[in-house]
């Protein structure tokens, strides 16, 4: 899910906790909770500044280790820790468990984004990411935000973030169930699919696919229960050429190919230099694929500069390409 979201989860969970005896008897524990499980709902995420590096490293490890078994067990020590240094008479024991908690909600919601997480680390690398919800939905959000605003208004925290859990975990059954009803759309669209890959949008009724037969790509747009194939593309491997090999020791392309399950690749030769492109084709928006890899390479095979993330028109990827420095 996006930080805001995970913020006002955070501060739900908290509300929650005034159920737990000792909390709602001890105003600096309450208060103690509150911000463990705020700092909890966060901290996975703290590998955000990945960023500050690349989008290479980002994308290899974002939703990695700090998603993982040992993190989860590691985020309440520390984060608990922490708030004892400004509240030490906080019951060490309840503000613990209520920050373990909250590590524990952050990554299981973090699942049902497409993206998902290697929340099975250090037993298995893979990504468990279920399609379900987007990274930010509007009505996860704002039912967060009604339930915060009912608080102050003087109703019981705890009632109030239990019934606003209960909705959306009602509304997570349904939208799991929209998902299913996608998937076997798709199938009777295309007998032939080997894979389907269905990722949610920013809207209720509206999802991307992207498909795998033996010999093609399809890439889908599934509204309200119509399913319409928008691209077919050649299902080609990777060739073995020189270009293309060299192309693939770039550190953007091989975050990209560990990252993208379903992608195409061009290769072009300009002027002076070849360019190869990689395209993931989970994002189709607006006759556009955003999500990218592309490299620069002299004649020589030497690459002279690659970039690999979000880019949403041809314009704004060529400015990205001129203005990066060279390697």
């Amino acid at each position: 899910m996006d930080t805001g979201t995970h913020f006002v989860m955070g501060i739900a969970l908290g509300g929650i906790a005034t159920l737990d005896p000792v909390i709602a008897q001890d105003p600096v524990t309450a208060h103690a909770v509150l911000f463990g499980t705020i700092a909890g709902s966060q901290a996975p995420d703290l590998d955000t500044i990945l960023k500050l590096r690349n989008n290479a490293y980002y994308i290899r490890n974002h939703r990695g280790i700090t998603h993982s078994i040992p993190a989860v067990m590691l985020w309440p020590l520390l984060i608990t820790g922490l708030i004892l240094l400004f509240a030490p008479e906080a019951n060490i024991f309840h503000l613990w468990i209520w920050t373990f908690i909250a590590v524990i909600l952050h990554v299981f919601v973090d699942i049902f984004n497409a993206y998902g997480t290697q929340a099975l680390r250090p037993f298995s690398r893979k990504w468990v990411a279920l399609g379900v919800i987007n990274t930010f939905d509007p009505f996860i959000f704002f039912m967060h935000i009604v339930g915060i605003i009912v608080w102050q208004l003087g109703l019981d925290p705890a009632t109030t973030f239990i019934g606003v859990f209960m909705i959306i975990a009602l509304y997570y059954v349904v939208r799991y169930r929209m998902k299913l009803n996608v998937a076997n759309a798709v199938k009777k669209l295309i007998p032939d699919a080997n894979e389907i890959i269905i990722s949610p949008t920013y809207y209720f009724n509206q999802w991307h696919v992207a498909v795998k037969s033996e010999e093609h790509f399809y890439v889908i747009r599934a509204v309200r229960g119509e399913i319409k194939i928008l691209d077919t593309f050649d299902r080609q491997p990777i060739p073995d050429i020189p270009v293309i090999n060299a192309a693939c020791k770039d550190e953007n392309v091989a975050a990209f190919l560990s990252f993208s399950p379903v992608y195409r690749w061009e290769a072009f030769e300009h002027n002076d230099h070849y360019e190869v492109r990689f395209i993931d084709l989970r994002y189709r928006s607006k006759g556009y694929y955003p999500f990218v890899a592309v490299v620069k390479l002299d004649f020589h095979l030497n690459i002279l500069n690659s970039y690999t993330g979000w880019i949403f028109s041809e314009k704004k990827l060529r400015k990205k390409l001129e203005f990066l420095p060279l390697k």
